[in-house]
């Protein structure tokens, strides 16, 4: 298993060598392609990490859960949930170590802790995805995208508490 990459990239070299292709001077070229795109794409993702940095550390997300963790108790929402629905289209780290502390309080075969593990994995990094993807490309203008995706997300929260519900009963 160790030796995959080797064989992979003596392949590849064997390969550009029958199709008669200089192979250092197209992975030369490869390299500066891709230092353009991070040269491109830097400014926007250290924006977004620093915004993200000053949400968490300003105390925002927990004032924000803080207010929304009434109506989700009403409605039957888990509020365990509400910081890692609000944290997830922001950071996947973020989300991450919420979904640890939920594992670590409740359990991870706890109805929390199931429910965090769909989100977990049927939502999105959502502001991530779109800086990365639209500032490779190049797109300034993001119009429906976003509220699309935080809807998709929105959506996958809500279902994922209705069928670990309708599959394990809460």
């Amino acid at each position: 298993m160790e030796a995959i990459i080797p064989v992979i990239v003596a392949s590849l070299c064997v390969y550009g060598l029958i199709k008669r292709v200089n192979i250092f001077e197209s992975f030369v070229e490869g390299v500066k392609e891709g230092f353009e795109t991070v040269r491109f794409i830097a400014p926007t993702m250290i924006a977004l990490l620093v915004a993200v940095g000053t949400l968490r550390a300003s105390g925002a997300l927990d004032f924000i859960a803080e207010l929304i963790t009434p109506l989700a108790d009403k409605i039957g929402f888990p509020p365990e949930l509400v910081p890692m629905g609000l944290l997830r289209p922001v950071s996947g780290s973020g989300a991450t170590a919420i979904l640890t502390g939920i594992y670590e309080d409740c359990g991870p075969d706890s109805f929390v802790g199931r429910c965090a593990s769909v989100v977990a994995g049927s939502t999105e990094t959502t502001f991530y995805a779109v800086t990365m993807y639209y500032g490779a490309a190049g797109i300034k203008k993001i119009r429906h995208t976003l509220v699309s995706a935080l809807l998709a997300d929105l959506t996958a929260i809500a279902v994922s508490v209705v069928i670990v519900g309708l599959i394990f009963g809460p």
